[in-house]
């Protein structure tokens, strides 16, 4: 496949949505809005491409996915998923980080906003459904978050079926193993 890589800089009027290149080149008219400085990679078929940045926010005992409980959550390790997921989406940057501690996924939330992610796919593990703190941290950013859930949660134990997150939420994904966190990326074609 052939590829070329384009970064410039440009002017955005959110009225038009039309990118105005320095030097007053020729308007390109793209849906983009609100970021200022990023690369189109232009395909074999001429469409252009926005790089995106997402954050996979993972929670308590996330890290031992493919140890824990392999008939609920399965055998593959989050890490070996995450390769392949990068692999698969290489045109968007996906960013992760994993806590068992709350107030450390609530430090990342806070920064959130300052780091440019188009969207955080948030799995809290048992925090969705005890932690105010980190529904509020959610509720508090503009970054749009959607819940991510490996196992369905509504099959699950009666605790299970309460998320506070959930009204703060672009959206929730829950039941389809770790495909769901490739599904929280469509989210981007689609906003």
């Amino acid at each position: 496949m052939i590829s070329q890589t384009l970064t410039f800089n440009f002017q955005l009027d959110t009225s038009s949505r039309t990118i105005r290149k320095k030097k007053n080149e020729r308007p390109v008219i793209y849906q983009i809005t609100g970021f200022f400085n990023f690369t189109l990679s232009r395909k074999r078929n001429y469409r252009y491409i926005y790089h995106m940045k997402v954050l996979i926010l993972n929670g308590p005992n996330l890290n031992l996915l493919g140890k824990r409980e392999p008939e609920v959550y399965g055998a593959e390790s989050f890490d070996d998923y995450l390769k392949a997921l990068r692999a698969k989406l290489s045109h968007i940057t996906i960013e992760y980080y994993q806590s068992n501690v709350e107030g450390e996924l609530i430090n990342q939330l806070h920064k959130a906003d300052d780091h440019g992610y188009e969207v955080i796919l948030f799995n809290a593990g048992a925090y969705t459904h005890t932690s105010v703190a980190i529904a509020d941290a959610v509720a508090g950013i503009t970054t749009p978050v959607i819940e991510v859930h490996i196992s369905n949660v509504m099959k699950r134990e009666e605790f299970r079926h309460v998320s506070y997150i959930s009204k703060h939420a672009a959206g929730v994904i829950s039941g389809f193993g770790l495909l769901g966190y490739e599904l929280g990326m469509h989210y981007l074609s689609i906003r």
